[in-house]
């Protein structure tokens, strides 16, 4: 016995069309639960809306651990419980257990709270759309249940956003081919690009980095890719957290170029996407002579490196006429006393151009110190930049002598770009 107009049942039970709406979440609580692949691509655009974060889960992946170490989000180390949801607007189921998830939409039911279902959108009360941002511009789109529509549709639209236009005036829009197939119909070796994400903002990725992503069957991700970037990948897109790959960082790095051969060999499009750029500090290299020796194409997407992008954004310009003719980038991730270090301390003291330094917060003050030793005023300005280019970036200003002591007493985090050089005072005045 049934109730009501037939007629107006879609398939999957959905009796009705969805009515958009924006939600202004700056302060109001958010509860996701789950901390896994799912989570982390949907947390950074409720971050990014300004929402108040409440993550329950037993373990989240390396790049939601990171929110939750940089006091981003609230993180309760357990399994969900109904008490979770008090003064929630809004829940983001995010787990793949359909009896649990059933759980979670029970108890947002009877208190009226709005659930989003990641394991099955037909049991939600609402959806997640597929968004594309141009500027202050935000455009979603509902496929009617069908997200491969709604991507496809929302593919579309930012093709016009970003109104770009090929030389005989007709625009460019990208294409997402199907699995690569023979003339037989046999599967082909797949591709793997190594995409610079750039130094945080998401919309600083290239054009061509876009595109692919947006054709991509696999993402490997590094942990401080913009995670506005993940939230627009397609939901049938394996999202491989290299991050969280377990052994030291050279097994790391093994484990990393078999995933992107095994993939690419079983036909798929594979993104190795990466923060700032693919060359710079990124063992790029090593990732594409693993695919080379293994007969996978690879193309290589240059990305904006952080190292003049996050002085730019602080407003330091690594050069500036009758201030530095040179800039140089040096890795800080060994102290300058380690036998494993490349890096000649002394002789860039010795230098008057900019210096900026990557990954160096950790060492910062036996950095300082060598350059001293070696020569370098300890009035030389110096700056540090945390998280450039991103809505929580913040810059420090301060002495050669003192920034180590300064960036410590601010409780400044990785990720941070620091800057050696009269160019951290250029612009001023």
């Amino acid at each position: 016995m049934t109730t009501g107009d037939e007629r107006a049942v879609r398939p999957g039970g959905v009796t009705s069309n969805p009515y958009p709406l924006g939600l202004r979440l700056h302060g109001r609580r958010v509860v996701v639960v789950g901390g896994g692949a799912v989570a982390t691509r949907r947390v950074p655009a409720l971050l990014d809306a300004g929402a108040d974060v409440l993550l329950v889960a037993p373990e989240l992946t390396p790049a939601l651990q990171a929110r939750a170490d940089a006091g981003r989000l609230h993180w309760v180390p357990r399994r969900f419980q109904p008490e979770d949801l008090d003064g929630a607007w809004l829940v983001q189921v995010a787990i793949d257990d359909p009896m649990a998830a059933a759980s979670v939409s029970a108890v947002a039911a009877e208190r009226r709270i709005f659930c989003v279902r990641a394991d099955d959108r037909t049991a939600a009360t609402a959806w997640t759309p597929a968004v594309t941002r141009h500027g202050p511009v935000t455009v979603a789109v509902l496929g009617g249940g069908d997200p491969r529509r709604a991507m496809t549709v929302r593919d579309a639209v930012r093709d016009l956003l970003a109104v770009r236009l090929a030389p005989d005036g007709i625009a460019v829009a990208p294409s997402r081919p199907d699995a690569a197939t023979g003339a037989t119909g046999g599967r082909q070796t797949g591709r793997v690009a190594l995409v610079g994400a750039g130094p945080g903002d998401p919309e600083l990725i290239t054009v061509k980095g876009w595109r692919l992503l947006t054709e991509a069957d696999v993402v490997v991700a590094d942990r401080l890719v913009p995670g506005l970037l993940l939230d627009e990948l397609r939901p049938d897109v394996e999202l491989v957290d290299a991050s969280k790959i377990p052994y030291g960082p050279s097994r790391a790095q093994e484990e990393i170029n078999q995933i992107l051969v095994d993939r690419a060999l079983a036909g798929a499009s594979v993104v190795r996407l990466k923060g700032g750029d693919p060359y710079v500090f990124g063992r790029g290299g090593e990732e594409l002579l693993a695919c080379a020796s293994a007969g996978v194409p690879v193309t290589v997407v240059p990305g904006v490196t952080s190292s003049i992008a996050a002085p730019a954004a602080a407003g330091i310009p690594v050069t500036h006429r009758g201030v530095a003719h040179e800039f140089t980038v040096v890795s800080g991730h060994l102290a300058p006393d380690s036998p494993a270090s490349l890096v000649r301390w002394d002789a860039l003291a010795g230098l008057h151009g900019t210096l900026v330094i990557l990954m160096g917060l950790k060492n910062l003050a036996a950095i300082t110190a060598t350059l001293i030793a070696h020569g370098r005023s300890p009035q030389t300005p110096a700056a540090v930049v945390q998280e450039a280019t991103t809505g929580t970036q913040r810059v420090l200003r301060s002495t050669l002598d003192a920034v180590a002591a300064d960036a410590l007493t601010a409780d400044l985090r990785p990720p941070a770009v620091v800057v050696v050089g009269d160019v951290v005072n250029a612009l001023d005045g």
